[in-house]
């Protein structure tokens, strides 16, 4: 079924703009609804019209049935047994104490106690035995007479008759055809019926009708959707749309202030890191345009120096950008985590970091146990996370100090410690070191601002929890140290099926 003018226009634009690469068949709302009406209605007209026509039948069958009853009591009245046989008290024929017409035929029948057919049609079948019980009443019942479908009234008599011991019982019948019986019910489903043919299609108009208004304010939030411009994420007004909308519009409400969050963050972060990156590649470019100008060795090789510090600059920035970048695009908790041994992923990026310990005269080491401990992770991401942390200990602690990573069990979580002897952070920076491109105020060490930021959404994606404190290990007062503590659950593997009682 097709819907309404306004919203089939609107549906037709929608699905012509989104059937290119979809072969799924898109379900009309309003036609789904209007099948849902319409069937059971055309599904109950047949059931009523049946109905109506037993209702009908049974109307029609009452006056006809009262005025065989009549016919019967008459008879039954008028006959009287004379010498042995049934007569009618006024002498003449019963039949002509019937009233008959130019539309059905009427039979009659009068049988004598001992079964014999006194007068009348011998055709008549006889009533069942069990209504002698009951002498007088009238009785009804269908039946066929040469053929054709009959309707009979009858009724047994009790004959006066002083002598006998025994109740002596007539049997009076008048049976009628059925025309104008049919005739009547005829009328009377035509005059009920007919009327119906005109009020079905009306019904249906009208159906249709409250149809498209109810469902015209899907067709007016899609058109106000439409005319917002691309750019436009403000909330859509719920107080405009019907109720049963609401719950839609507000969810939709949520999407669109997510969605405007989320680019707001990549505008900023685009902003950031091209703020960030102008400070490298400026550097770059002036000291590649010194050396141009230069015509002493020395001084050649001093600016060569700056452009290929400046280079390692920018090449950790971008390569910290993409490790962000694959950091917020990874799925939650799910396929992609898999079980790992904790202690093991730490060790490993502690031996990675020890050449640069080595150059940075910093003591690296690792505490924990050797294996045991697992958690459910991405190792690549993990990988980053360790690396950034331990990169940024050895950065901000001074010669002669010390870097350890610490992997430990707790409260029936894994734990990951990384401590240094640096000079700290402050209780008021603690909170905004995990933002992006955030350095602290007179922080002479090299970085981007991005390692803390990256912790942070990778612990995220792993459901862990980064804790900064000071290092209470440290016993310098003027070095107070760091300490990251990240908290991990333990991963439990999941239980085996139980066993069928039929295997």
């Amino acid at each position: 079924m097709s819907n309404g003018p306004a919203l089939h226009d609107s549906q037709s634009d929608w699905q012509a703009d989104h059937h290119d690469g979809s072969e799924e068949i898109q379900h009309s709302l309003f036609g789904e609804i209007l099948d849902w009406m319409l069937a059971p209605l055309l599904l109950l007209w047949p059931m009523s019209i049946a109905i109506t026509y037993l209702v009908a039948k049974s109307i029609a069958n009452q006056p006809f049935d009262h005025a065989l009853e009549d016919s019967v009591t008459v008879l039954a009245q008028q006959i009287r047994e004379v010498d042995g046989r049934i007569v009618p008290r006024t002498g003449g024929s019963a039949r002509d104490l019937l009233r008959a017409d130019d539309v059905d035929t009427v039979y009659y029948q009068i049988v004598a106690p001992n079964g014999e057919v006194q007068d009348g049609d011998r055709e008549l079948a006889q009533p069942p035995e069990d209504d002698r019980d009951r002498p007088g009443a009238v009785h009804f019942r269908n039946s066929n007479m040469h053929g054709t479908p009959v309707r009979v009234a009858y009724s047994f008599v009790v004959l006066e008759d002083r002598g006998a011991e025994e109740t002596r019982l007539a049997l009076v019948q008048v049976a009628e055809t059925l025309e104008k019986r049919a005739k009547l019910a005829n009328e009377i489903i035509k005059g009920v019926i007919l009327p119906q043919f005109i009020v079905l299609p009306i019904v249906l108009a009208l159906v249709w009708f409250a149809l498209s208004r109810g469902l015209s304010p899907l067709a007016q939030l899609q058109e106000r959707i439409r005319a917002r411009n691309p750019d436009d994420l403000s909330p859509i007004d719920a107080r405009q749309v019907p109720e049963e909308i609401t719950p839609l519009v507000r969810s939709l409400n949520d999407m669109l202030e997510r969605l405007s969050l989320s680019i707001d963050m990549q505008k900023r972060f685009i902003a950031d890191a091209a703020h960030q990156m102008k400070t490298p590649l400026a550097g770059m470019r002036m000291q590649s345009e010194l050396a141009l100008r230069q015509t002493d060795q020395g001084e050649i090789h001093r600016s060569l120096e700056q452009l290929a510090k400046s280079s390692e600059a920018a090449t950790r920035l971008v390569n910290q950008l993409l490790a962000l970048a694959r950091a917020e695009n990874q799925p939650q908790a799910g396929a992609s985590l898999l079980p790992l041994d904790l202690p093991e992923l730490a060790r490993s990026a502690v031996r990675d970091w020890v050449p640069a310990s080595f150059n940075h005269r910093i003591d690296l080491g690792y505490e924990g146990p050797d294996d045991g401990l697992l958690i459910a992770g991405n190792p690549t991401m993990l990988r980053e996370m360790l690396s950034n942390l331990i990169d940024n200990a050895l950065r901000y602690t001074p010669q002669g100090g010390a870097v350890t990573v610490r992997v430990k069990g707790a409260g029936g979580m894994a734990v990951v410690e990384v401590e240094d002897t640096g000079p700290g952070i402050p209780e008021a920076e603690r909170g905004h070191v995990f933002e992006r491109f955030y350095r602290i105020l007179g922080s002479t060490a090299e970085g981007s601002g991005l390692g803390l930021a990256i912790v942070r959404e990778i612990a995220q994606q792993h459901d862990a929890t980064v804790e900064l404190t000071s290092n209470p290990r440290s016993t310098a007062p003027k070095m107070p140290g760091c300490l990251f503590r990240l908290t991990f659950p333990i991963y439990m593997p999941p239980a085996p099926p139980e066993p069928n009682d039929d295997e």
